[in-house]
C-alpha cells in the first residue's frame, strides 16, 4: 500500500492523573497507531505526550513501554516520526532519538508537505502576553537550574514534579474557545502571516480542538488532547481533517467552538 498520510497527535499527558487512567489512554493510543500504520508516511507528536519527562545521564522515567515499543515499531517499518517537546516534557534529550529513531524538535518547525507550507509547534509561550508563563519557561529551560535539579535523587525529583503538575491541572476546570481576538496562538499565526505565508498552522498545547480559516488562504489547527477529546489530525496531501478515537473507532470530529470541554480526568 502506498503510504501518503501525515498524522498529528498531541497532549496525551501520560502519567496523569494516575497509573490506571494513564495506562488506559496509552493502550488506546497504541491501538490508534496500529490503525494508522498501514497508511502513515509521517507521524508528528506535537508535545506533552508525557505529563512529565526528565532524563538523567543514566535514568529515564519508568513506564510507557507499550507506546515506546509501538513508536519504535513504526520507525523501524519506515514511518518517519517527529517528536516535539511541550511544556511538560521539555527536558527530552538524546534517549528517545537514539532508542526509537525519531527526530526531536525543541523549537517550531517550518516544513513543506505535498507542496503545502506547514508551521508546526507545540505552542507554549507563543503569541502576545502570557508573561507569567514565559518567565516560568525561562526558568525551566535555564541550563544551570536544570543542572541543579538533576542533582536531586530521581525518586524525590519525579515525585515533586508530578505533584506540581497535578496541582496545576486540578485548577484548570474548563477549556473554552476565547475568540479570534483573544486566542494567543491565533494572534501569533496572524502575525506570522504578515511576514510569510503558510497554508497550515499546527499547534497543540491549547487542548481545544479546532480547524478555522485565518487570513486569505490559511488554516489554524489545534490538535486537541487525549485527556478529554481524544482527537488527532490527518493530512492526506489534499485536505486536512480532524478525527476522534475515543471508543476505538475513528470518527470525524465536528468542532463546536461555543462548546466548553470540562476537565474530568480526576473524577
Amino acid at each position: 500500500m502506498y503510504k501518503e498520510n501525515t498524522y498529528f497527535i498531541s497532549d496525551i499527558h501520560l502519567g496523569l492523573p494516575n497509573h490506571k487512567k494513564s495506562l488506559k489512554r496509552e493502550k488506546l493510543l497504541v491501538k490508534l497507531l496500529d490503525e494508522i500504520k498501514k497508511d502513515a508516511k509521517t507521524v508528528y507528536f506535537v508535545g506533552d505526550i508525557f505529563d512529565f519527562w526528565w532524563e538523567y545521564k543514566h535514568v529515564v522515567p519508568r513506564g510507557y513501554v507499550r507506546l515506546l515499543g509501538k513508536i519504535a515499531d513504526l520507525s523501524d517499518s519506515g514511518v518517519k516520526i517527529h517528536f516535539f517537546t511541550g511544556n511538560h516534557d521539555v527536558w527530552m534529550k538524546s534517549y528517545l532519538p537514539k532508542e526509537l529513531g525519531i527526530q526531536l524538535h525543541k523549537k517550531e518547525l517550518k516544513t513543506e508537505i505535498n507542496g503545502k507550507k506547514f508551521f508546526i509547534a507545540h505552542g507554549d509561550g507563543l503569541g502576545p502576553g502570557d508573561t507569567g508563563y514565559k518567565f516560568l519557561k525561562s526558568i525551566f529551560t535555564n541550563k544551570f537550574l536544570q543542572w541543579c535539579f538533576s542533582r536531586l535523587h530521581p525518586n524525590f525529583a519525579f515525585s515533586l514534579a508530578r505533584f506540581w503538575s497535578q496541582s496545576r491541572r486540578k485548577k484548570e476546570k474548563h477549556y473554552v474557545y476565547k475568540g479570534e481576538d483573544k486566542e494567543l496562538l491565533i494572534l501569533f499565526a496572524k502575525n506570522i502571516l504578515e511576514k510569510e505565508h503558510f497554508d497550515y498552522f499546527i499547534f497543540g498545547h491549547r487542548h481545544f480542538p479546532m480547524i478555522i480559516n485565518i487570513g486569505k488562504k490559511s488554516k489554524h489547527i489545534n490538535i486537541g488532547d487525549w485527556l478529554i477529546n481524544y482527537t488527532f489530525v490527518k493530512y492526506n496531501g489534499k485536505k486536512i481533517e480532524q478525527f476522534t478515537f475515543k471508543n476505538s473507532i475513528i470518527e470525524k470530529h465536528s468542532t463546536d467552538l461555543s462548546k466548553k470541554y470540562k476537565l474530568d480526568i480526576f473524577s
